[in-house]
C-alpha cells in the first residue's frame, strides 16, 4: 500500500539531471513521488582540455580587470584542473587583485574557500542583472575573464565586447550527450503517452538534448504537445526554460535556482495541474498520476485502467462509449492485444474487448463495487450525478 500522506504520492517524476541526480530524486521520493531517472547529458572531463588550459594562461599572461564566476562547481573544478597544471596558486594570485563578480551564493562560496572575495552579487543570481552591473561600469580597454558554464553565452560576452572589453571564456566544463540515450527515450515515450506526470530540468543543455532525442524518434512534436498539456515541465529556472517557453511550454519555476526550491515548486504545482477530485456512489474518488486516493487511501492503478477513469472522469456521470474508450488506452497496452485495428492516423487501436478487460482491471484495483457502472449496449460511466 502506498502511503498517501507526502504531496506527490501517485505522481510520476521524470529526472534528467546528471549532476546531483541523487539528490534530486531523493528529495522526490521523500515526497512521495515515483522517480523515473533518465540523464539527458554528462560532464565532459577537463584533465586535457586544451582549450581551458590556454583560456588560464591568457588569464595569468596579463593582468585582468574582471572576472565573473558563474557557478560554484564551475569556479572549484577551474582551480582543480589549474592544480593539476601546476598553475593554481598563480591563478588565485592572480584573481586575488581582480574585482570578482559572483552570480550567486554558490559561486561567492567557491570564491571565498579559495581565499579570495567577491566585489559584487547579485540578489536575483541571474546572468542578466550581472551583465546589466558590468555595463553600467566603464569598460572600454578592460579584460574580463568570464567562466561559462557548459555553454557559450554569447548574449552576455557579446554586449561586453561591443563596449570595448576583451573577453577571455573560459569552458570549465561542457555538456555532452549521454552515452546511453535509452532511458531518456523512454522517457519521452512515458510523457508522451501520459504515464509520467512531470519532467525537472535543471540545465538548458538537459532541455536541448530532451527535444533531440524526442526529434531523433519522430516525437519531438508529440513531446512539445505533452508539455503543453498533460505533463508538468519544471524547470531550475528561467535559462533552462527558455527554450520550452520559446516552444509555448507553460513551466514552473521556484523563486530561487535551487534543487531543494525546485521539488517545492513541484509540490505546490503538480497537484493543482494532474489531479481531480469526484464524489462517486457516496465515495470521495482523487484521480492522481498513476494512483487514485478512494475515501483517504491510496491505491496504485495502472496506465491502461487509469486512461479508462481520466476518460471517464472527464463526463462523470455521463455514459462513455467502447468505441470512444477504445481509442484512449496507451498504445502499447493495445499492440500487446490479441485483437485490434488501425486508427486513421495509422496507430493501433484496441477492440471492446481490450475495453472490457482494463474496466475488470480497474474495478479490481479500485476496490469498491458500483463505481464504474456498465450501461448495457451503450459503455460505462462513474456512478454520480452528471455534470453538465
Amino acid at each position: 500500500m502506498l502511503n498517501n500522506s507526502e504531496p506527490l504520492s501517485g505522481f510520476a517524476v521524470g529526472v534528467t539531471a546528471a549532476r546531483r541526480h541523487e539528490e534530486l530524486a531523493a528529495l522526490l521520493e521523500r515526497r512521495g513521488a515515483r522517480v523515473v531517472h533518465a540523464p539527458a547529458i554528462r560532464l565532459v572531463p577537463l584533465q586535457d582540455d586544451a582549450e581551458l588550459l590556454h583560456a588560464t594562461e591568457e588569464c595569468l599572461n596579463r593582468p585582468l580587470d574582471y572576472v565573473v564566476v558563474t557557478t560554484g562547481i564551475g569556479f572549484r573544478a577551474w582551480l582543480e584542473t589549474a592544480d593539476g597544471w601546476g598553475l593554481r596558486d598563480a591563478l588565485v594570485g592572480r584573481l586575488g587583485g581582480v574585482r570578482i563578480m559572483a552570480r550567486g551564493p554558490k559561486a561567492r562560496g567557491a570564491v571565498r574557500s579559495a581565499g579570495l572575495q567577491e566585489e559584487w552579487s547579485p540578489e536575483s543570481e541571474s546572468c542578466e542583472e550581472v551583465l546589466k552591473h558590468l555595463l553600467e561600469c566603464g569598460l572600454e580597454g578592460t579584460r574580463i575573464a568570464v567562466q561559462l558554464y557548459g555553454e557559450p553565452l554569447p548574449e552576455f560576452t557579446d554586449a561586453l565586447r561591443e563596449r570595448g572589453a576583451e573577453v577571455i571564456e573560459v569552458p570549465v566544463y561542457r555538456w555532452s550527450r549521454t552515452d546511453d540515450p535509452t532511458p531518456l527515450r523512454r522517457l519521452v515515450g512515458q510523457a508522451v503517452a501520459g504515464t509520467v506526470d512531470a519532467i525537472a530540468f535543471t540545465s538548458s543543455p538537459a532541455v536541448n538534448a530532451t527535444l533531440a532525442v524526442a526529434a531523433e524518434d519522430g516525437l519531438e512534436g508529440a513531446l512539445i504537445e505533452a508539455l503543453r498539456t498533460h505533463v508538468v515541465a519544471a524547470c531550475v529556472g528561467p535559462v533552462t526554460a527558455n527554450v520550452l517557453t520559446e516552444r509555448g511550454v507553460p513551466t514552473v519555476q521556484p523563486e530561487r535556482a535551487r534543487i531543494g526550491a525546485l521539488v517545492r515548486a513541484l509540490v505546490e504545482n503538480l497537484p493543482i495541474r494532474r489531479s481531480r477530485r469526484l464524489h462517486v456512489r457516496g465515495h470521495s474518488l482523487e484521480l492522481r498520476g498513476h494512483a487514485v486516493v478512494l475515501d483517504g487511501q491510496l491505491k496504485p492503478i495502472a496506465p491502461a485502467p487509469m486512461a479508462i477513469l481520466r476518460a471517464l472522469a472527464h463526463r462523470p456521470g455521463h455514459v462513455v462509449s467502447r468505441a470512444e474508450l477504445c481509442g484512449v488506452l496507451p498504445s502499447r497496452v493495445v499492440a500487446a492485444g490479441s485483437a485490434w485495428a488501425v486508427r486513421d492516423n495509422g496507430r493501433p487501436q484496441a477492440d471492446e474487448h481490450a475495453v472490457e478487460m482494463a474496466v475488470a482491471r480497474l474495478r479490481r484495483g479500485l476496490g469498491r463495487t458500483g463505481i464504474v457502472e456498465t450501461v448495457v449496449k451503450r459503455g460505462y460511466r462513474l456512478a454520480c450525478d452528471p455534470v453538465r
